[in-house]
């Protein structure tokens, strides 16, 4: 007969202070109401994300979509196949660099981006609605304070 031991460790921080918790609870809350919104246009959070970062800079190269998007290339390149399969982007080699592929919105994918970004912006518009401009530039702060005492930045 086998008698195994746990050993607890003592609790150093309690869940109520770790501020890393709240983030994640907040995160979750924002995507969960960020797919809801997009899947009436038909849309993923992550194509949602690819279509607007495309919309503002039409032909950029995967790698940089992906950088933008704060995915990697590989998971972007999942996304373009998608979006590509529906019509929603074209890829066109670069002019001058045939190596790469510059990507863009199709027709259907301005009107995809519109239709989701619709719903999408109803979001935003609550959470800015719920603080004032002080406050919305004050919590932006933080989160950036936040970032680098993780060491992000």
């Amino acid at each position: 007969m086998v008698i195994k031991t746990c050993i607890v460790l003592p609790v150093t921080l309690p869940a109520e202070e770790r501020l890393g918790l709240d983030l994640k609870r907040t995160e979750q809350v924002l995507m969960a109401a960020k797919h809801a919104a997009v899947r009436t246009a038909g849309l993923t959070v992550p194509q949602y994300a690819a279509l607007f970062v495309l919309a503002e800079h039409p032909g950029i190269s995967n790698a940089a979509l992906a950088r933008a998007c704060l995915v990697t290339p590989q998971a972007s390149n999942v996304v373009l196949k998608n979006l590509l399969e529906r019509g929603l982007v074209e890829r066109t080699p670069h002019p001058w660099h045939g190596s790469v592929l510059e990507t863009r919105l199709t027709d259907a994918g301005h009107a995809a981006l519109r239709a989701a970004d619709e719903a999408a912006v109803v979001i935003e518009q609550r959470i800015n609605a719920a603080f004032t401009p002080e406050e919305r530039a004050t919590l932006k702060d933080l989160l950036h304070r936040f970032r680098e005492a993780v060491g992000e930045e």
